[in-house]
């Protein structure tokens, strides 16, 4: 434990060493080719399958209001299992012939947080599952609550041990409690007993923490060093916490009231901060597979638009729904055909840097 600390402490400023990265001369490489280039691969592209499975829910919703294909959900669900299926089959084989690299990522003071995403990955999934075998489904979401459970007290307890440095203060950091706010999102579709104490302990824990964690990481933006150009895209998870906190407490409450719909205009005010922002750094940030984080965060938007357009019918909750729904879809297919084609060219190690 010592040792862990020890390092976390000696990490320097990711901004200071992105600088310090780019005014380094460029040098040859040994990069591993073939297959094992999977040592690159990110436990944070779950994000790819949180994005996904976000979607296809979103398809969903907009086949009950707009009589939308139902097709389009289904191959969003598949593809989105096929996702995760190929991510942890790749990951376990990175797991084996590097542990080191797997410990590493671990217990980084900002990529550790990224081990939630395979857990809400399996909280979410159950989600499309349902439709096509209830079993899996139930069994899936199981786990991820448990998972998703555990690692939260890890990873706060993991903080409250550890001197932190404000500069580690990240979007990331909303992922591994925040996580806890996708436990009761499949609960109402898969069939179970009732779980409200469940359903309340995801949403109070989730909530609670978001509001501290949200404060922190503003306050990292506003007094510390800018993040790395490369986890700018990282800043659209900020609007996870609203977004997927009005579904959990709809889904909770079985009511959109007052509380309901102030978690929506706050999710429509982020993005109307952040997304100019993040389409400025289109030209300057080349593609990496960090972009991923975007894609959760618009679908959760786009489903709560759904579920307001669905609940209070309107011309402007219809238009603002569909404007979601279209962006999300558009990013999130851009997203989905530039890894294949990137990891089509061998490119798993460029775009991961």
């Amino acid at each position: 434990m010592l040792d862990v600390v020890d390092r976390t402490e000696r990490i320097a400023d990711p901004s200071e060493a992105a600088l310090t990265a780019r005014k380094a001369p460029d040098t040859p490489k040994a990069t591993p080719a073939g297959w094992r280039q999977v040592e690159a691969l990110p436990v944070g592209l779950f994000a790819a399958v949180m994005g996904l499975t976000g979607l296809s829910v979103a398809w969903s919703l907009a086949q009950a209001r707009y009589a939308a294909p139902a097709w389009i959900a289904d191959v969003l669900g598949w593809v989105a299992l096929a996702a995760f299926v190929a991510i942890a089959a790749g990951y376990a084989v990175k797991a084996a012939i590097a542990p080191q690299a797997v410990r590493a990522e671990f217990v980084h003071p900002i990529a550790g947080n990224l081990f939630g995403t395979p857990l809400i990955s399996l909280l979410l999934l159950p989600i499309p599952l349902a439709r096509a075998n209830l079993l899996v489904a139930q069994v899936v979401w199981v786990l991820g609550a448990v998972g998703m459970t555990v690692f939260a007290w890890l990873i706060v307890t993991r903080w409250l041990s550890e001197r932190q440095q404000a500069a580690h203060a990240t979007p990331a950091w909303i992922v591994p409690v925040v996580g806890l706010l996708d436990v009761p999102l499949a609960l109402p579709g898969l069939g179970l007993p009732p779980m409200h104490a469940v359903m309340m302990f995801g949403l109070a824990v989730g909530l609670f923490f978001a509001v501290p964690l949200f404060a922190l990481i503003l306050s990292r933006l506003l007094f510390e060093a800018p993040l790395p150009v490369a986890l700018q895209p990282a800043l659209l998870i900020l609007i996870a916490p609203f977004a997927v906190g009005f579904s959990t407490y709809v889904a909770t409450t079985g009511t959109i009231d007052l509380f309901a719909e102030a978690l929506y205009a706050l999710t429509l005010f982020l993005l109307a901060v952040l997304l100019p922002k993040l389409a400025r750094l289109v030209q300057a940030c080349p593609f990496r597979v960090a972009w991923w984080a975007v894609s959760f965060p618009l679908a959760a938007a786009a489903v709560a638009s759904l579920r307001i357009a669905t609940a209070m019918p309107g011309a402007l909750a219809d238009g603002t729904a569909l404007a979601l729904l279209a962006l999300a879809t558009l990013v999130i297919l851009w997203l989905l055909g530039r890894t294949l084609f990137g990891l089509a060219r061998g490119e798993l190690r460029t775009l991961t840097q």
